[in-house]
């Protein structure tokens, strides 16, 4: 509230009229000029030194307060003169009237008040270490008041130059205690005297100075420079710890620290604050060097990243897509405004109109989250981490097949990702009336409490956050995170948790499901020792139904070829006449020899010795090489070279292109057949082409014929989408498509 009153007093006085500092000397009675405002005001031009100076602000010069301080008129927003001839002229001034003092004297100032005033409430209800983050807001907002008071004290503005200079000292005085705690927080020892209260004596000497030179104005230039030099021996030993403390211990976050200290106190140590004190003059104004300064306090937010106080690079990204959106509608908006009505528009008018658009929208968009995030459960997110998290969460929960083993490594995941040590799953039992578990340190949790929990919802406590889990006739799980008061999980972090909870509770059932199936397969062995009647069936009639595959294959290709040759060699036997019989042997020679290979060729059929070795490109190469010597088509083919995880897919791709190509060589009569696999995200694609006879597609599906039921049935089994598109006499078209970790089950054969 002190910071909310000081500040609107502070910015109200900083626009009540601009900084002019007309340098005037009384000569006979008669206030004259003698040093106009710089070349910034156009107005001075309508004053010269031989005018004499009335009254400011209706005030004569006589009884003009800023005159006890300096022989300058420092504000003003009228000045009444009087020319040489005895005209009496006003001179009005606003704002407007000196552009570069509208933006570093008002509107910055205020701008940086309102961010530093948002900034440090969000610090404020999300803390995690209390006192750290109380003495960072505290420096924070002490920071924000000297700049903001920097105008005020330029024009002699008694509680301004209080302020000012109080906040001057006192903002590097919580640096110093902030920077022991921090010392402490992160286990370095502290190279200065830990009874860091004395150095608050400082702030209060610069207090009762500002005060001093209310009252006796002489003293204000002295007075100003005795606080400047309290602020240069401060800021020396500030650095002078952290030099010493780096070059020490070489900690990163000593590196951020002076880094974020040093580089933005530079400026105003060279530029002006040692030229004031030993040369009573400036290279930069004070305002101009307080805008490096203003980096400091956000910077110390850099330095809590590690420890969960505050998601920056969350909010700078979210923050830089908002203001973007808002930046290309606001020039759009004003190029149109512009346009439209510009010549009854004027410069000030159109810069208020656009800072209004850009900032309403900017806001617009903060409320837009909001609302999504409460109605629809949609949040920003800037590189979907927390979807991947949540992936790969879900990914590991799912693998588990026992209830124990699932509840422990949900328990594991939750702790992982959120940083947290307590995690883990409470479980009431409602047959004893009593937790199954016990909480760690002996939090007691009131069984009401998990009664008012709802499916998927999440509560924060005094000093847990239970989250309903899981509950059927017999128990009621939640899961239980224990903060202590030292943490505070963020939205996207409870939406994360949320939909989990959704998951886990559906692998609980599916898993209670799976345990029930066991537990009957283990009575039913228990009951008969022999195996299971009807799964012996199965395995055999599948056994059964292989093998006739087999043999029938076999029977219609190799053996036919080998009861060919034997007829030949019996021939060779019991004929009498031997001439030419070297030809003839030598022509069941190469029958034997081309059997052999197709025997050996109908081996690598089944287990593809390439696919191991070589890797699933070479054996479709030489697969196709084979193809084409038999075939009487052209060919045109691409193969990608395609990265899966589950090897299981190489050989189902491997059977789908022998079995697309053989159905191309014994039914097609095709005169160009295609054939592409092509690499997918997460997946691939198989395009297969021909001119052929084509088919009906109906009687295709009834007949199982061409083995397209055996292909659907494969990629079936990965999870893949199947689609065939024929007519007679108009070629083919089939497209498979498969995706790893892919859960769609639709699949179709159907004509296009």
């Amino acid at each position: 509230m002190l910071y909310l009153v000081i500040g609107i007093y502070l910015n109200y006085v900083n626009y009540s009229g601009p900084l002019l500092e007309i340098g005037v000397e009384k000569e006979n009675g008669k206030w004259g000029v003698t040093q106009p405002y710089n070349k910034d005001w156009t107005g001075w031009k309508n004053i010269s030194s031989s005018d004499v100076i009335l009254r400011v602000d209706d005030v004569p010069m006589d009884h003009l307060n800023q005159l006890k301080y300096k022989s300058k008129i420092i504000s003003a927003n009228k000045i009444t003169i009087m020319k040489p001839n005895g005209d009496i002229k006003d001179i009005h001034i606003k704002h407007l009237d000196i552009p570069h003092q509208f933006y570093y004297i008002l509107l910055f100032p205020a701008c940086y008040y309102l961010l530093t005033l948002f900034i440090t409430i969000y610090l404020h209800f999300n803390q995690k270490n209390t006192k750290l983050t109380n003495l960072l807001i505290l420096f924070m907002l002490t920071v924000s008041l000297a700049y903001v008071s920097s105008g005020v004290s330029t024009r002699i503005n008694g509680i301004g130059i209080i302020v000012n200079r109080s906040c001057m000292v006192l903002c590097l005085v919580l640096l110093l205690h902030f920077l022991r705690d921090y010392y402490s927080f992160v286990k370095i020892n502290w190279l200065f005297t830990n009874n860091i209260k004395f150095l608050y004596i400082f702030p209060v000497i610069a207090f009762s100075l500002g005060c001093i030179s209310i009252f006796y104005p002489t003293s204000y230039i002295i007075f100003s420079e005795v606080v400047l030099f309290l602020f240069f021996i401060l800021l020396i030993t500030i650095l002078s710890i952290l030099l010493l403390s780096y070059f020490k211990y070489k900690s990163p976050q000593l590196k951020i620290l002076l880094s974020s200290i040093l580089i933005p106190f530079l400026p105003f140590l060279f530029l002006y604050s040692l030229p004031k004190i030993f040369f009573d003059t400036y290279i930069l104004s004070a305002e101009m060097c307080s805008l490096f300064l203003l980096l400091i306090p956000f910077s110390f937010i850099f330095t809590q990243l590690a420890d969960r106080l505050f998601d920056i690079e969350y909010h700078i990204t979210r923050l830089r897509y908002y203001v973007i959106f808002s930046l290309l509608f606001t020039l759009w908006f004003m190029v149109g405004l512009y346009w439209i009505a510009g010549k009854y528009l004027t410069m000030t008018v159109m810069s208020g109109v656009s800072f209004f658009t850009f900032t309403s929208l900017v806001i617009l968009f903060y409320i837009k989250e909001k609302v999504d995030y409460r109605k629809r459960k949609i949040l920003f997110s800037t590189k979907g981490d927390y979807i991947h998290q949540l992936y790969t969460a879900v990914d590991k929960i799912g693998k588990t097949i026992k209830i124990d083993e699932l509840l422990e490594r949900f328990a594991q995941e939750v702790s992982l990702h959120l940083e947290l040590e307590h995690v883990f799953v409470l479980t009431y039992d409602y047959d004893t009336n009593r937790f199954k578990s016990t909480i760690e340190g002996s939090i007691p949790i009131n069984p009401m409490l998990m009664e008012d929990l709802k499916l998927g919802e999440i509560k924060k406590f005094d000093q847990v956050y239970l989250a309903f889990l899981h509950q059927d006739a017999h128990y009621k799980r939640a899961l239980v995170l224990r903060h202590n008061n030292s943490i505070h999980l963020k939205d996207e972090e409870l939406l994360w948790l949320e939909l989990l909870l959704l998951y886990v509770n559906n692998f609980i059932e599916n898993t209670k499901m799976v345990e029930e199936l066991l537990e009957e397969l283990k009575h039913m062995r228990q009951a008969d020792d022999s195996q299971l009647p009807w799964l012996n069936k199965l395995l055999w009639l599948r056994f059964e139904e292989e093998k006739y595959q087999l043999a029938q294959e076999l029977h219609d290709t190799n053996l036919q070829e080998q009861l060919h040759i034997a007829r030949e060699v019996d021939v060779l036997v019991n004929a009498k006449d031997t001439t030419n019989i070297q030809q003839k042997l030598a022509k069941i020679h190469i029958q034997m020899v081309t059997s052999i290979h197709d025997l050996r060729a109908y081996c690598e059929n089944l287990k593809p010795p390439l696919l191991d070795t070589l890797g699933l490109n070479a054996a479709l190469e030489k697969l196709i090489r084979k193809v084409i010597e038999r075939s009487s088509f052209v060919l045109i083919y691409t193969i990608d070279r395609l990265y899966l995880e589950d090897e299981r897919m190489n050989l189902m791709i491997y059977r789908l292109f022998q079995e697309l190509l053989n159905n191309a060589l014994k039914h097609s009569n095709a005169i160009t057949v295609e054939i592409h696999l092509q690499e997918m995200d997460n997946g691939f694609e198989i395009i297969y082409k021909d001119d052929g006879v084509g088919c009906n597609i109906d009687d295709i599906i009834i007949a199982d014929s061409m083995g397209i039921q055996g292909m659907q049935e494969r990629v079936k089994a990965f999870n893949g989408q199947f689609y065939i598109d024929t007519q007679v006499n108009e070629g083919m078209f089939i497209r498979i498509t498969v995706k790893e970790g892919s859960d769609t089950l639709d699949y179709d054969a159907h004509s296009g």
